[in-house]
């Protein structure tokens, strides 16, 4: 009677034992699975996104800043503006206007990046802007601290250099501003010119002289925010 009865135990035993042995292999394969499948495209859009917000940092500053930039000219064709100079200061409330630089704190601004341009006729002097967000949302939020009416207060410092054509363009320069926003950053621009006339001085100017600024900013912010969709094969990523 005793090994009758422990017969049907035993056998239950080994099913239990080749269950459990399955599931094991089942759960084994599934998690074999997850670690060699691809990443899928939700994670690629997403590791795509954490470059971009990334790129104020780990792109270097004469590709953020290339040495010359095109626009249209005003009487038709392609002119470039060149380089004058790239700020190794990247603080966020030096690079803009009190009112304005509130405003970026609240939305938690990491990095303010500027360089500062001369157009083809060299008569106009721009500073280009990059301010770098968190995210999205905090870019569109600090874009209503700028006028969009192309005013340059509050807004964008210029970044003079001494011993250039630049070494006069000072705040009160200023006349005309411009902000552009795409993903995590602000794209800000604040234009005066070379002879350093204080805006006050001077009298109604033509706009147009000033438009190009708005174009080479947009070229910047363009570059800046474009995704670009993971390579598992480059160095450079991780998959």
């Amino acid at each position: 009677m005793d090994d009758a009865r422990a017969w049907p135990a035993l056998a239950a035993a080994s099913v239990l034992t080749v269950l459990c042995a399955v599931v094991a292999g089942v759960s084994a394969s599934a998690a074999g699975s997850e670690l060699t499948r691809g990443p899928s495209t939700a994670e690629l859009h997403a590791a795509a996104k954490r470059e971009v917000a990334a790129r104020w940092r780990t792109w270097a500053a004469g590709r953020i800043f290339p040495a010359s930039l095109p626009y249209s000219a005003e009487q038709g064709g392609q002119e470039r503006a060149s380089r004058i100079g790239i700020s190794p200061r990247t603080d966020c409330a030096a690079a803009v206007d009190a009112k304005a630089a509130k405003a970026l704190r609240k939305a938690g601004c990491r990095a303010v990046l500027r360089a500062t341009y001369i157009d083809a006729l060299q008569g106009v002097l721009v500073t280009v802007g990059v301010v770098a967000l968190p995210d999205e949302l905090d870019a569109v939020r600090a874009k209503s601290a700028f006028p969009e009416s192309g005013g340059p207060v509050p807004g964008l410092r210029p970044l003079p250099f001494s011993g250039t054509v630049a070494d006069r363009f000072t705040d009160p320069v200023r006349q005309a501003g411009t902000v552009r926003q795409a993903g995590p950053y602000l794209v800000l621009t604040t234009a005066g010119q070379v002879d350093g006339r204080p805006a006050r001085a001077v009298g109604e100017q033509r706009p147009t002289i000033f438009a190009f600024a708005g174009e080479i900013s947009e070229r910047v912010l363009a570059d800046l925010s474009t995704p670009r969709m993971p390579d598992c094969t480059a160095e450079e990523w991780r998959c």
